[in-house]
């Protein structure tokens, strides 16, 4: 059977500053952190990518992961979209709220953190890197 794997976010050289920045909001530590001068390769990397983050491996919460990598120029840039959400469910109100307003400063709300007609508290967003978030909190737990 297939198994789902955790959300892979690409970004343009920012890679790191937006992770530390999750990482703030979030709490814990990263699992792995892989730079594109560690990997091992035919060809050089070049002096301005050896830095850059070739892979990055973030637990968040219970059995949840974030993961990411910094896009080679070779590759052309990523194209930060409008057709991905990183879900998260929260235990309570309270610890939605906080994950909220964390990772939303510096972005775009589109919609603000409420109570719903399907009985969560539920709210939208564009963080500061592009990345969209949706958090919730199911009443029904």
């Amino acid at each position: 059977m297939a198994t789902l794997n955790p959300p892979y976010l690409n970004f343009n050289g920012n890679c790191e500053e937006a992770f530390t920045f999750y990482k703030s909001v979030f709490g814990g530590e990263f699992a792995s952190i892989t730079r594109y001068k560690d990997a091992p390769s035919e060809n050089p990397v070049p002096e301005n990518e050896a830095e850059k983050i070739a892979n990055i491996g973030y637990p968040i919460g219970q059995g949840g992961s974030l993961m990411g990598s910094d896009v080679p120029e070779s590759y052309g840039k990523a194209i930060i979209g409008t057709n991905v959400y990183v879900p998260v469910n929260t235990e309570s109100e309270e610890e939605a709220t906080r994950l909220f307003n964390g990772l939303s400063v510096g972005g775009q709300v589109m919609m603000p953190l409420d109570k719903t007609f399907w009985n969560a508290y539920f709210g939208m967003f564009t963080d500061k890197f592009g990345v969209q978030w949706m958090i919730s909190y199911d009443y029904n737990q």
